[in-house]
């Protein structure tokens, strides 16, 4: 099941990145990372709600809600660059470079949770790689 969930979240990343930048034209960026990050909020808050599972927030330790906290600040640097980058370039090119965070979240995995870094690994970070300096260049 989990890799179904993967590829759907491939697939709406992509119609992320294609509505963005129709729906960017003529915006400022930051303004137009405030109005999607707005929609997933509501929506992220929706479905706790849908789900009832609202009762857990007073069972996060103080660790998850530290490393929560680090997450969203980070992922609201990651749209602001990206929305900025797709903005001034094309998402053709931005999209790839974008991806680029499979190979450093597989280098971070290794380096601070201790996750295996096989052969298999290394060979796929390297031609995820070398696909991006293709499709860039």
């Amino acid at each position: 099941m989990w890799w179904v969930l993967a590829l759907l979240s491939a697939v709406f990343a992509a119609l992320t990145s294609i509505l963005a930048k129709v729906g960017i034209e003529g915006v400022n960026s930051n303004l137009a990372t405030a109005i999607r990050t707005v929609v997933v909020v509501v929506m992220a808050w929706g479905m706790v709600f849908l789900t009832h599972t609202q009762g857990g927030l007073g069972q996060i330790s103080r660790k998850s809600w530290l490393f929560l906290i680090l997450s969203g600040l980070a992922t609201g640097a990651s749209w602001l660059c990206y929305y900025r980058a797709i903005q001034v370039g094309e998402v053709s090119k931005v999209a790839p470079i974008d991806k680029l965070s499979v190979v450093i979240t597989m280098i971070l995995a290794f380096v601070f949770l201790h996750e295996q870094f096989t052969a298999k690994s290394f060979i796929g970070c390297l031609l995820i790689g070398a696909g991006t300096l293709v499709m860039v260049l």
